[in-house]
């Protein structure tokens, strides 16, 4: 099995790009391996490109429109491993606004694999409650959006 070499720029442009293509609604799958893994919280694990494409598409039924704070990324890596950890905000179709440090949702980590030039594993660490919906097993939701 040869193994393209990459160096921790090119992993993190990867990571970056993923983002980027993201937020402008562009294509990205090509960015990752046919063969990926990608958990999103309250989905699960997709593996392969016909389960992370299903995955995404779902998460398109929820969310309207989305950006990330890109200015304001932390990145750490440590060999083929990239965690970048940010803020994003956006709408959901039912209408419902959600921005870090504003609302509750918002501040997100994903933890990225990156080799051969290929994203091999993407993991989504947020809370996907973007509405704040879920008051009945968090009271505290209910005070907040009382306050605002």
């Amino acid at each position: 099995m040869n193994t393209l070499i990459m160096t921790d720029e090119q992993r993190k442009t990867i990571a970056l790009e993923y983002l980027r293509r993201l937020d402008r609604g562009a294509p990205f799958f090509d960015l990752f391996d046919d063969n990926a893994e990608v958990y999103f919280p309250k989905w699960g694990i997709a593996t392969g490109r016909a389960a992370f494409e299903k995955l995404f598409a779902d998460l398109g039924s929820i969310v309207e429109k989305f950006k990330h704070d890109l200015a304001y990324l932390n990145v750490i890596q440590q060999g083929d491993t990239v965690v970048v950890e940010g803020t994003s905000y956006g709408t959901t179709k039912s209408g419902a606004e959600w921005r870090a440090g504003v609302t509750h949702a918002g501040r997100w980590i994903d933890v990225f694999e990156i080799r051969d030039f290929k994203i091999q594993r993407c993991f989504i660490y947020l809370d996907p409650d973007y509405e704040g919906a879920d008051t009945q097993r968090y009271p505290w939701l209910a005070d907040k959006q009382a306050q605002q």
